[in-house]
Formats: structure tokens, sequence, C-alpha cells
């Protein structure tokens, strides 16, 4: 049988009848994603979506879908420099996803032997990395940032501690100076929001080239200095690029799997009975955000090389696939209901391509969150869970704030802190706590800046 393109052509009489872009971009799809996921269900398991205004793609929202992208290479290449639409202009440069989908030499986009050698120099240099120091640096980190939201009763733990944590740690495993913290976070959060996405992109670059120079003259022990020793030879591009894919990647979906978790912890009755009786089920809480809420919801962008029809679809050469691992994990076809310990779920990606660094991403986020909620053992959310708020973006599955109370407590001793500059970790007991619940939007005059004042010590 022949096949044909699933959508009529312009001027047919049937053009009215094709099915719609879905926009996976403002707060409809922010608020209520699954809604779309089941629309887009409804045309297929590969669908037409609109990531921002005028940008087009085929968002794979099936499981067994999903697999076949992610594993034939053959037939799908990671290669953005074959995306026609912003070839040819359709897709200005300055679109806000231009950041998040552009080609840049390393791992994430390159296919056969490249890509090969650019995730060899990263998973042998992040191999280096011993889980009992990785797990030191995240314990001192949280403490740190516990210790100073402790006596205040209330905080907003996405911006407080979520958001906050992962750029300490990385600090520590890329050998970053203080100085340039500020500026990863400015470049990598705006990247990730679309917020003046060109200058957010050239900031991060420009920060993480002197990164690069700096290690150049002064290698040491951290993650940065041992790709550039890696026997790979990376060149100075392909090490700013490798470490925009790093941070990228270790920064705001860490970020969002740590607020995600807490926020499922601390408003899921199935979890509730097992905190109050002691045993936190943080890995199960894990493994249920990671199925149904994980914090790269849509990315793992391939660009089929040629013409191909897939159950009917035709999918055009070089018009972007994105695959919906939310949507996927969620398929319907997919029988079973239990995600405690099924680590089936797509949050990683699949094939060649998958997270190289799943155990110290999956680490950190557990160690996080039990340290919370050890150290805060009765903090609650200050308000309902339906009136949380999520971030838009075509990408993530990103909480713009948790806000929380906990019976505050006072400063009794301190320890020195292993974080970077930071000031010694301090040891508190409680003490009354307020009625007031956390304002809106408290804190908020710019995470960044009071980031680099904590690495200061100020």
């Amino acid at each position: 049988m022949t096949s044909v393109p699933p959508y009529p052509p312009p001027g047919c009489p049937a053009h009215t009848a094709h099915p719609a872009h879905e926009s996976l971009h403002g707060p409809e799809f922010a608020t209520d994603p699954a809604a779309v996921y089941r629309r887009l269900r409804e045309v297929g398991p590969i669908a037409p979506v609109e990531l921002a205004p005028g940008v087009r793609a085929s968002l794979v929202v099936g499981y067994d879908a999903a697999l076949h992208v992610l594993r034939s290479t053959e037939t799908f290449s990671k290669d953005a420099r074959r995306w026609k639409d912003l070839a040819d202009g359709t897709v200005p440069p300055d679109s806000p996803v231009v950041p998040m989908m552009m080609y840049r030499p390393n791992a994430l986009w390159a296919d056969g032997a490249g890509h090969r050698r650019l995730r060899g120099a990263i998973t042998d240099s992040v191999a280096r990395v011993a889980p009992a120091t990785l797990r030191s640096y995240v314990e001192a980190s949280a403490d740190t940032l516990i210790d100073r939201i402790a006596p205040a009763g209330r905080a907003d733990l996405l911006d407080e501690y979520a958001q906050v944590l992962p750029l300490l740690v990385f600090n520590r495993l890329f050998g970053c100076p203080a100085d340039s913290g500020e500026r990863l976070v400015q470049g990598m959060s705006g990247i990730f929001d679309g917020v003046d996405a060109e200058k957010a992109n050239e900031l991060l670059a420009t920060t993480l080239l002197d990164l690069v120079t700096l290690k150049r003259r002064r290698p040491g022990p951290d993650v940065t200095s041992w790709l550039m020793a890696h026997p790979a030879e990376l060149t100075d591009e392909e090490m700013v690029h490798t470490l925009v894919l790093l941070m990228g990647a270790g920064t705001e979906p860490q970020q969002n799997l740590i607020a995600n978790g807490l926020r499922l912890l601390l408003s899921d009755d199935r979890f509730a009975g097992s905190l109050s009786g002691g045993s936190l089920p943080v890995e199960d809480a894990l493994d249920e955000v990671l199925w149904t809420d994980p914090p790269i919801a849509n990315y793992a962008v391939h660009y089929p090389i040629h013409d191909v029809v897939y159950e009917g679809v035709l999918l055009r050469a070089g018009h972007p696939l994105v695959v919906s691992l939310a949507a996927a994990n969620t398929d319907p076809s997919l029988t079973s209901d239990q995600r405690a310990g099924n680590r089936a779920h797509l949050a990683w990606s699949a094939g060649p391509h998958n997270c190289p660094a799943q155990g110290p991403a999956r680490l950190i986020a557990a160690v996080a969150v039990e340290k919370l909620l050890d150290r805060l053992p009765d903090v609650e959310l200050a308000v309902p869970v339906e009136e949380l708020a999520w971030r838009p973006g075509p990408f993530h599955r990103a909480l713009a704030a948790l806000p929380v109370t906990f019976p505050p407590t006072a400063v009794t001793s301190s320890t020195p802190s292993t974080v970077g500059d930071e000031s010694p970790v301090q040891r508190t007991e409680p003490t009354p706590r307020p009625s007031a619940v956390p304002e809106a939007g408290r804190g908020r005059r710019g995470w960044g800046a009071r980031l680099l004042a904590w690495w200061r010590g100020e």
C-alpha cells in the first residue's frame, strides 16, 4: 500500500480537518500538560506541536514510538544542523527555543564515532568522582542552605534550596571560581526559561570560556581539568559546549527533580504515612516523579535523515522530532501501575544518547531530599498543592515556587563547612513557630545574586 502524507496539502477540501499544532508554550500547557498529551494521542503516537511562536515540530507521545526514535540511529540524527526551518530562516535565530535546540559541538548533538568520542570523555571524567565524595558535597551544601532558612520557619524550597544546591555542588565538581556563579546561573536559567535566550546563551558561553582558559593555565582535581586531560583531546570550543551540556543537565533538571520530589512527599497521602512513621520513602518518590513528572518533560530532539513514514505519519527530513519523555511514560498502553522500583521510564532518555550520569544525578536528588526532611521533619506546604504554579516552557516540568512552613530553629553551634567559601555550617535547635505563611514571591530579588553572596560568605 502506498503511504500518503498525514496532513492534506493547502487548498485541499480536507485541509481544514488536519490536526492543529498544539501549543507547548504558555501557562495553559504549564498548568495541565497531561490534557495536552491526551489530545495529541488522539492524533497518533507522533503529533504536530508548536514549541514557541512560529516554531513547528512533531512531538513523540507514544512509548513504543519514543523507543523507536531514540534507538534508530540509522534513520534519526541528533545533528541540529539538519534543522531546515532554522537554516532557511523560517525560525529566527533569536527564537527563545534556539539555544536549547541549536547545534553545539558536544555529545548531545553528535552521531556515530564523533558521539562516542565526546561521550567517552564525559563518562570517563564523571566516573572519577567517587560517590562518597559527591555525597559529601551534597550533604555539606544542603546543611549550608538549610541552616540559612531554618531560623525563619518558612521558605521557598525552590528558590532557596533546590535551585541553589546543584550549583553549589557543581561549583565544587567543576572547580568554578566563586565570581563565575551568578553569570552561570543567569545564563543557564535564561536558556531554559527562554527569557532573552540569545543573550543568556552568549553569557553562558563567555563565562565557560573563561573557566576553560583558567583551567588550561591551572588544572586541578576537578571534572573540567579531567575533561581537558582526556585522550579525546577536546578543543576549547568542544570544552565550552561540553560544559554547557553537563551544567545544563546537572542544574535545571536536578533542581526540578529535587523540588518535584519534595512536592510529592509533602502532598501525596501514599507517602505521608511513611513520613510520619520515620521511614522516608525518598527512592519511591523519585521513581514516581521520574515516571509522572520528569524534570525534563520534552526534549531528546532528533531529525529524520530522509523522509520516513511511521505508522502512517510522514516525518519529513530535517523537521524536528521532540520526544515527550513525560507523555511516553504515561502512555495508556503501559499497563503496569507499579512504579516504585520500576526504572523502565524514559526520564533519562534511551538508546546511545541516554543520560551518562544517571547514578550521580539520582544520588544528588536523593541526598538533597533526605537531608531536608531529616533536618526539618515537620515541614509542610504553605499552600494547597493544587495552588502551586508551574513555570511555562516547552521542555521542562518546573515549579515556579515551593513555599513551606516548619518549626523555626535557632543557631547553637558551628562546625566547619566544606562548601567553597561558605561560612561555617550551623547546627540548630527549635524556637517558637510563627503563624505567618510565606509571602508570595518572597526572596525573589535574584537567586543568582544570593548564590554569589553565599559563596562569598556575605
